[in-house]
């Protein structure tokens, strides 16, 4: 039994062993937060490196797509005010020509569903850039064609390539940015109004070049002379100008998404990389059907209502023609106005909202125009709401759709389809109605009937898409439960910087669990001694 001197050894001993135990519990904490510092400075320059680097090149692919949307609004928008030029070069009239439009279009549908395939298993920027070669080759034939078949076939390849393209800008977009796309998509389908814009001022512009002394010639043969100008070593009208512009433009843009393609072969990394990227909803195809049927009574009414407001005016309200031309730039003006601020929107505003504003604008402004059809003033302020209404509901919905599942190629090709047959059937409709009543306001009645379908469908989609996630929340497994606690509000998910600093919190955990070992571990060494 020791004695009290060797008591007082042995408590002096064990202090000694505590102080030199604490001491070293202090070392491993403080080598612990050295190495944990160290390694979220490394990690945090690169992460920040990385994520400057991979926005600029999204704003740059962002750019490059938009600039394929001016395309191809003014691939479209050309066709109209050179129509008549087109059919004196093939010796037709305008009437027999007419079939090209529908050829074009069919095209435009061919394109858009084969496009949906190819977009998912090529690359995009190249598929993409072969779209607006093809499209840039055929706008330079077409001054030039001088056969109604040889016409027709570059209509119809011209169709395929467009609608190739309409579908492909969208999965770029949507795939670059993934459910933070709501703005981005507004700009993209705003350059297209841009571009349908500015092809009439570049017919308009052809037309000035003509020579003054055209006006004061009888003979008509001097008078065709007079309206053609020597390009590329063959004689051309000037009112085939346009062609010749747009084309390059086009042709210019093709490069640029070809330079795209291979820096991107080098690189082989997917713009967004998150976990949820690939999700599909459980009721992914009802909720596609009905994205469908959107689209179509959507711009189906936009373009009949676009169409057929100005005989409107002039037939049933009465209206001069001066006027009735100007009701048809307030709808079309509107639209494109709107469709400029929903980018600025689609920022503070989630898409379904600016859909819910969409289709009750819609119905509204429609129906008041039904009750008072006899009223110019309600037609002016109707036509302005109408068209503001429209104007953003197409990318909306897109973008909408891309936060409760994946939008693939086939996906969008089926918006693109949608909003094709719409713009080809309800203005038929309205057409082949308006000739059998012609004391009827049928454009008025047919816009309450779109706006009101439109107005039950979005509920449906949004019950469709909401029950999906109950289930999906119901159903978590344990492997998604560290995405499940860590994941902010559905708006943020996509965020790198959230998900960069989840990484942080795990590392900050393994950390802990690092000095808590230690500290174990050096505790089991002492007792040992």
């Amino acid at each position: 039994m020791p004695t009290g001197s060797e008591k007082r050894v042995l408590s002096a001993t064990e202090e000694a062993r505590g102080e030199d135990g604490e001491a070293e519990r202090l070392l491993h904490e403080l080598d612990a937060d050295t190495e944990f510092d160290k390694a979220m400075d490394d990690r945090g320059g690169l992460d920040s490196l990385t994520r400057r680097r991979r926005n600029a090149e999204r704003w740059c692919l962002t750019a490059v797509t938009c600039a394929v949307y001016i395309g191809l609004g003014l691939a479209i928008a050309v066709l109209g005010p050179t129509f008549k030029q087109l059919s004196e070069n093939v010796n037709s009239n305008v009437a027999n020509m007419s079939f090209i439009i529908v050829v074009r279009a069919f095209g435009y549908v061919g394109g858009s569903m084969t496009g949906g395939i190819l977009f998912d298993c090529m690359n995009q920027k190249l598929l993409l850039g072969l779209a607006m070669l093809i499209t840039s080759l055929g706008l330079y034939v077409i001054p030039w064609c001088t056969k109604v078949l040889l016409l027709t076939a570059i209509m119809a390849v011209i169709g395929m390539s467009l609608g190739c393209s309409d579908t492909g800008g969208n999965i770029v977009i949507l795939d670059a940015w993934g459910k933070n796309s709501g703005p981005h998509l507004q700009a993209l389908h705003f350059s297209f109004a841009l571009g349908a814009v500015i092809a009439p001022l570049l017919s308009k512009m052809a037309l000035n070049l003509r020579p003054l002394q055209e006006s004061e010639s009888k003979n008509t043969s001097v008078l065709l002379h007079n309206r053609n100008m020597e390009l590329f070593g063959l004689e051309i009208s000037i009112d085939m100008l346009p062609y010749i512009v747009i084309s390059t433009y086009i042709l210019l843009v093709s490069f640029a998404l070809f330079i795209l393609f291979l820096q991107s072969i080098q690189k082989h990394e997917k713009m967004v990389e998150t976990e949820d990227e690939q999700q599909t909803a459980m009721y992914h195809n009802a909720l596609m059907l009905l994205m469908f049927l959107f689209f179509f009574f959507n711009v189906g009414a936009e373009v009949a209502y676009g169409s057929y407001v100005f005989t409107y005016a002039t037939t049933f309200v009465h209206m001069d023609e001066t006027k009735a031309a100007g009701l048809n730039s307030v709808f079309w003006g509107a639209f494109a106005v709107i469709r400029a601020l929903a980018i600025f929107f689609a920022v503070y505003m989630y898409p379904g909202t600016i859909i819910l504003l969409s289709v009750v604008g819609c119905t509204a402004s429609s129906l008041l125009m039904v009750l008072f059809n006899q009223s110019s003033l309600v037609l002016w302020a109707g036509t302005a709401v109408f068209g503001a209404s429209l104007a953003a509901s197409l990318p909306s919905g897109i973008s909408w759709a891309r936060q409760y599942t994946t939008i693939s190629g086939k996906s969008a090709s089926l918006f693109v389809i949608g909003s094709a047959l719409g713009e080809m059937g309800i203005p038929v409709i309205v057409g082949f109605l308006q000739g059998k009543f012609e004391e009827f306001p049928v454009l008025m009645y047919t816009m309450l009937g779109c706006s009101v379908i439109s107005t039950f469908l979005f509920p449906a989609m949004y019950k469709i898409a909401t029950t999906t996630l109950e289930r999906t929340a119901k159903h978590l497994g344990d492997g998604e439960e560290r995405k499940a606690l860590l994941s902010g509000p559905g708006h943020y998910e996509d965020d790198e910087d959230a998900q960069d600093w989840n990484e942080v919190d795990f590392d900050v955990m393994k950390m802990n669990d690092t000095r808590r070992n230690s500290v174990i571990e050096t505790s089991r060494v002492i007792q040992v001694e």
